[in-house]
């Protein structure tokens, strides 16, 4: 054989190689991906917000092949934040994951003894004991610049314009920071001050992202609860928000505890 039919033969040969190995790659990437074994995902939020708060996130979930809920809560009560979740719990048709952001830790560490939850996911959140005075147990760590900028009148309470953009949403684009801050949900200015009767992470498998930017609880604060509850921790530099600034950290830790927790 020459060496220019060589030549072609090697070429030919090394051409069929590689589509060979570059059809089975694509073949390869158009398996589906299995979703875990836990595929229902309920996302509570927390105070100065809504339910879409949760929506990057859940785009990501649900790509994943999960089953993903997002409650409204009306931030008037505990027991009423506790209700909604309860009623959105009852709709799902097996094991979950509880999932919640900043005030809604308090709401998912009273609902979450629900049998239907296998695991829960703190977000930058409360995570009191039963009966704890949680606003006792957070005077002990520094004083989250945020609270300055809570607004009180008949009854409920907000974050000013100022303080939602500069110390809840510090990292998200200032033009989306201000348009959340217009529909951020009203508390009543009552409501940090209920207590818990239990505490579901001591009996549930417990998730922690920390937001070590976070200007509206205080990063130490956040350690401690994590550290408390045993949780499988991580930690993000974000605001307060790291749902809105940070989805695919977010949406990464929650697959992990519908992989992880038993069901």
């Amino acid at each position: 054989m020459n060496i220019i039919k060589r030549h072609f033969l090697t070429t030919a040969l090394a051409g069929a190689a590689a589509l060979m190995l570059s059809q089975a790659a694509s073949a390869q990437q158009a398996q589906p991906v299995s979703p875990p074994a836990i595929h229902n995902v309920v996302l509570v939020h927390g105070a100065y917000a809504d339910g879409s708060c949760w929506t990057d996130v859940i785009e990501r979930l649900q790509k994943a092949g999960l089953h993903v809920t997002a409650v409204q809560n009306p931030l008037s009560s505990l027991a009423d934040d506790v209700e909604a979740t309860r009623k959105i719990l009852a709709l799902q048709d097996g094991p979950t994951i509880l999932v919640g952001h900043s005030w809604a830790g308090t709401v998912i560490s009273e609902a979450g003894t629900d049998p239907k939850v296998a695991g829960l996911v703190y977000v930058a959140a409360r995570a009191p004991d039963a009966g704890e005075d949680y606003g006792a147990l957070a005077a002990r760590f520094p004083t989250p610049p945020a609270s300055a900028g809570l607004v009180k009148a008949n009854g409920y309470a907000q974050l000013s314009e100022q303080a939602f953009v500069r110390d809840f949403a510090g990292d998200v684009d200032p033009v989306k920071a201000r348009a959340l801050s217009a529909v951020q949900g009203r508390i009543s200015d009552t409501l940090f001050a209920s207590r818990t009767t239990q505490a579901a992470w001591r009996s549930k498998p417990t998730w922690y992202a920390v937001s070590t930017n976070d200007r509206t609880t205080s990063p130490e604060l956040e350690r401690f609860l994590a550290a408390r509850m045993k949780a499988k921790t991580i930690e993000i530099a974000s605001s307060h928000v790291s749902m809105l600034s940070h989805p695919d950290e977010i949406a990464k830790l929650i697959l992990e505890a519908a992989s992880q927790a038993p069901h």
